[in-house]
């Protein structure tokens, strides 16, 4: 029963942690990244069909993206897409490919990122308290059916504990690397 309850909540944890990770790789920090297009999504024949799978889309250097495009007819309708985006990025054509130029970020507009940054990880944090919290119930519950005894219940929840408070550290290990990694450029 013990280890049922362990492996849950980290699987659980796991989750969040996954979530914050993609949820914060789509932060733009003034340096080119694949992952910045990810929520683009094309209509191609009727249906909305992620960039990626119509084009390859390449870093050419820390400011620069290139998207070549699998099926050339789509190109403008391809720019389109990516200007109407919530992105703030102006796709350029050259020949058969897109260019997208990433504009360094401005001081003010890194602080404002840094809050946002710190928002989702506290809200990460308060999933992954959620989540002890339910556990802890789960636990309260077993002993007052007396699946459990007391002692095992206080070691049951020194447990999650631990686990809680490794799982909360690899979130402010990461909001630091991201911080970090706005401040740089």
């Amino acid at each position: 029963m013990n280890n049922d309850i362990k492996k849950n909540i980290e699987i659980r944890m796991d989750k969040c942690i996954e979530l914050l990770k993609n949820t914060m790789s789509k932060v733009r920090t003034g340096r080119a990244s694949t992952t910045i297009l990810d929520s683009i999504k094309v209509k191609y024949y009727d249906n909305l069909v992620p960039l990626c799978q119509l084009a390859s889309i390449t870093v050419e250097n820390t400011r620069m993206l290139k998207i070549n495009l699998f099926d050339i007819s789509m190109i403008s309708l391809i720019e389109n897409t990516i200007k109407k985006s919530d992105l703030g990025i102006n796709p350029r054509i050259e020949g058969n490919n897109i260019y997208i130029p990433i504009p360094s970020l401005t001081e003010e507009r890194r602080k404002e990122i840094i809050k946002l940054v710190k928002n989702t990880a506290e809200q990460s944090r308060i999933s992954i308290r959620n989540i002890r919290r339910d556990s802890n119930d789960k636990i309260k519950l077993m002993l007052k059916e007396k699946k459990i005894s007391e002692d095992e219940e206080h070691n049951i929840q020194t447990k999650i504990q631990k686990i809680t408070q490794k799982y909360i550290s690899k979130i402010d290990t990461f909001l630091s690397e991201k911080e970090n990694e706005l401040m740089k450029f």
